[in-house]
């Protein structure tokens, strides 16, 4: 059991990064269809918790050590697992530049660090972390995920968040529309980051699949639907960089700062998964992986110059659409 709540933890804090504790990845694929949203929300999870077992079961019953090699069993097509590896790769690795540049946004709005400083502390607590690989990230998602979650339900109460889940209006609901198409979208991109993770947690989820898949699902659905219930009442959010911090100053400058630390342990948490992904992906040897390590947190400077809610907002439903390819192939 416990091993299993170590690995909800690690997909947990793969999934909840930047974009999604900001608010901005809520807001963009479920907020703007209001009542329909929360469907959405729901449909959305429920896949992510299947693809979450099936890669599980898919790996544990075939040994399988790689995002390559769970290619490589399940096609025989060259060009095709040519083209899902670049899509896998590409997308962990804007990932972590993105979440790098929200954690950038968070400290230069909330406290005006200027962003070479934050830049080069956190780059510096990024390759430590990769070199310690997934022990060490599982460790690390074992401490912060439960505060995490404490957290966002304790803001969530002093939103009223149950208040506002009443006074939904379930008839405006509509089983057609776009939001059926974003809750797919939402759910094959955050497959891209979630299975080469996956993969990696054969130590903890051995013959745990079921339990680890439903409780993840539960956590995850719970999570987002507090976020969406947060922003549910507030209109044109969503061009803030980071809306729920600026909803929680609302109930006074301890919310505000509270979920601060939701905001940097999110990024912290997804930005560790996305760039060890893309290194566990992309190398063969140990020598290899450090320097890589070293070229995506120096690069990663370049990156944290553009807009955080731009990034979240452009890139997000491209690779979301990208991902489809690769949620087809493995369901």
């Amino acid at each position: 059991m416990r091993k299993s709540i170590k690995a909800v933890f690690v997909i947990i804090g793969t999934l909840i990064g930047a974009g999604f504790a900001s608010g901005q990845e809520i807001y963009s694929f479920f907020n703007i269809y209001k009542e329909n949203g929360i469907i959405g929300i729901i449909v959305s999870c429920l896949i992510t918790g299947v693809v979450i077992y099936k890669v599980l079961k898919i790996s544990n019953n075939n040994n399988i050590k790689s995002y390559n090699e769970l290619l490589e069993r399940k096609n025989n097509i060259t060009i095709l697992k040519y083209i899902i590896n670049i899509i896998i790769n590409i997308f962990l690795l804007m990932s972590f530049y993105i979440m790098v540049a929200g954690f950038v946004a968070y400290f230069k709005q909330e406290f005006n660090i200027p962003n070479i400083v934050t830049l080069i502390i956190i780059l510096l607590i990024c390759y430590i972390t990769f070199m310690k690989s997934i022990e060490g990230i599982a460790k690390i998602n074992s401490i912060i995920i439960p505060i995490l979650i404490v957290i966002v339900i304790i803001i969530g109460m002093k939103a009223n968040v149950l208040e506002t889940l009443n006074k939904l209006d379930l008839n405006k609901i509509e089983f057609s529309g776009n939001w059926i198409i974003k809750s797919v979208e939402y759910a094959s991109y955050n497959s891209i980051l979630l299975i080469p993770i996956l993969i990696s947690l054969k130590e903890y989820s051995k013959n745990n699949e079921k339990r680890i898949s439903i409780m993840a699902t539960v956590i995850f659905l719970a999570l987002s639907i507090i976020i969406f219930l947060i922003m549910f009442n507030f209109e044109n959010i969503g061009n803030i960089e980071i809306p729920i911090v600026h909803i929680a100053g609302m109930y006074g400058n301890i919310f505000k700062y509270i979920y601060g630390i939701v905001i940097i342990f999110a990024i912290y948490s997804t930005m560790i998964s996305a760039g060890y992904g893309f290194l566990e992906n992309c190398t063969k040897s140990r020598r290899t992986y450090k320097i890589l390590a070293m070229i995506i947190c120096i690069s990663a400077i370049l990156i944290s110059n553009f807009s955080f809610s731009n990034l979240v907002n452009l890139m997000y439903p491209v690779f979301g659409l990208l991902g489809l390819v690769q949620f087809i192939y493995i369901i």
